[in-house]
């Protein structure tokens, strides 16, 4: 059975895994810390594919009919 790449689906947008000079840069630029990041679960199939571990910050790249492509970060948690 030939497997399916949810990456290529249409309604599943850009996932990039920041690096850790990334992260940095995003927390200091906003001013907060990770606990106040919005959270993804471990369990999320896109942070399986990126072999994201628990701390590291995800950016999703959604498109938008009015703002053309909207940045959004999330941090990955246990669960």
């Amino acid at each position: 059975m030939k497997e399916l790449d949810i990456t290529k689906h249409e309604l599943v947008p850009k996932h990039i895994l920041l690096n850790a000079k990334e992260k940095e840069e995003l927390l200091k630029r906003y001013g907060i810390t990770l606990r106040q990041l919005p959270r993804m679960l471990a369990s999320d199939p896109m942070v399986k594919l990126l072999n994201c571990t628990v701390g590291d910050v995800v950016k999703i790249l959604r498109k938008s009919e009015t703002a053309g492509e909207m940045e959004y970060h999330r941090v990955v948690v246990k669960g």
